[in-house]
C-alpha cells in the first residue's frame, strides 16, 4: 500500500478562491473585509509569516494595513494600537503574531483583542465557546484547517479512532476538542498522547485517523502507524542537509518515506497542513465581517 497525498496547497488555494468571492460580495455590499496582522520587531520567521499573510489578504480582496511596529514599544502603547484596532470600523479580524520581543507580555496583549476580532481563536472568550460546541466560535486556524482537509478527501472522522499526539494549546487540544464534538465531521473517539505517554507506537497504532503534532523531526515510524490510517502530519522541522543549496531540508514529525508505505493518506511537509492554517485564517476573517455587515 502506498498512501495518496493530501495535497495542502491545492486545497487551501480551493479556500483562497472561496473567500474571494465572499470578500467581493461583501465588498459589493459595502463592507471590505479588513485584517491587521500586527509584527513587532525583526524576527525572521514572524516577518515571513505577515509577509505571506499579507499577500493572501491582498489576493483575496481583503484589506491588510501594514502594522509592523518597532521591537522597543512598550507594554501601553502596544496596548494602545491594539485598541485602535479594536475600535477601527475597517477592522474586522486582528492578530498579534507571535513571539513578542521581551519584555511583552504576550498574554495581556491577547486578552486586550476583542473576542469578536480574534480571528486567531485564541482569546479566552472564543476557546471557552469552541469548547462548549458553539460552531459560531472562531476556532484556532491550524485545527480548523485538518477537520477542512479531512472534510475535502471525504474522510469523516464520525465512528473513527483518532490518536492526536501532542498537547499544544495551538493544535493538539483544539484539534481533540474539536473532532471529538457532536458535530458534523467530528464525533470521533478521541485519544490524546503527549511526551509523558507510555509506549507511544502502541498508542499511535490504535487511531483510524493519526493527527501528529509534537515537534520531533521523524518521530513517528511505520511501525507506530494502523495500516490503513490517515496521517496528518503537523510538524515542521529543519534538519541538516548539505546536498541541499541553504543547507537544510524541511521535515515533518512523520517519517514520510516509511509511513506513506502503511497508511492510506497521508500529509507531506511542506505542503500539507502548512497553507491550510492562512487560508483558515482568512476565511474566519471573513466571518468576522459578515458579522458585522449583517
Amino acid at each position: 500500500m502506498t498512501a495518496e497525498l493530501i495535497d495542502g496547497k491545492q486545497i487551501a488555494s480551493e479556500i483562497r478562491a472561496e473567500v474571494a468571492e465572499s470578500a467581493l460580495d461583501l465588498t459589493e455590499r459595502g463592507t471590505r473585509p479588513g485584517l491587521a496582522a500586527v509584527l513587532v520587531g525583526d524576527d525572521p520567521a514572524s516577518q515571513v509569516y505577515v509577509r505571506m499573510k499579507k499577500r493572501a489578504c491582498e489576493e483575496a480582496g481583503i484589506y491588510a494595513p501594514d502594522m509592523h511596529l518597532p521591537a522597543d514599544i512598550s507594554q501601553s502603547e502596544l496596548l494602545d494600537r491594539v485598541e485602535q484596532l479594536n475600535e477601527d470600523p475597517k477592522i474586522h479580524g486582528i492578530l498579534v503574531q507571535l513571539p513578542l520581543p521581551d519584555p511583552l507580555d504576550e498574554a495581556e496583549v491577547m486578552l486586550r483583542v476583542r473576542p469578536e476580532k480574534d480571528v486567531d481563536g485564541f482569546h479566552p472568550v472564543n476557546v471557552g465557546r469552541m469548547v462548549s460546541g458553539d460552531m459560531d466560535a472562531f476556532r484556532p486556524a491550524t485545527p480548523a484547517g485538518i477537520q477542512e482537509l479531512l472534510k475535502r478527501i471525504d474522510c469523516d472522522p464520525q465512528g473513527k479512532h483518532v490518536v492526536v499526539m501532542g498537547r499544544s494549546n495551538i493544535v493538539g487540544r483544539p484539534v481533540a476538542e474539536i473532532l471529538s464534538q457532536k458535530q458534523p465531521w467530528a464525533n470521533a473517539t478521541v485519544t490524546l498522547a503527549h511526551s509523558r505517554t507510555h509506549d507511544m507506537g502502541e498508542i499511535g497504532r490504535l487511531g483510524d485517523i493519526l493527527i501528529v503534532a509534537i515537534g520531533r523531526a521523524d518521530f513517528v515510524t511505520p511501525d507506530m502507524v494502523k495500516p490503513g490510517a490517515v496521517v496528518i502530519d503537523v510538524g515542521v522541522n529543519r534538519v541538516d542537509d548539505p546536498t541541499r543549496e541553504k543547507g537544510y531540508r524541511l521535515v515533518g514529525d512523520v517519517e514520510f518515506d516509511g509511513v506513506r508505505e502503511v497508511a492510506s493518506w497521508i500529509t507531506p511537509v511542506p505542503g500539507g497542513v502548512g497553507p491550510m492554517t492562512i487560508a483558515m485564517l482568512l476565511k474566519n476573517t471573513i466571518k468576522a465581517a459578515g458579522r458585522f455587515a449583517a
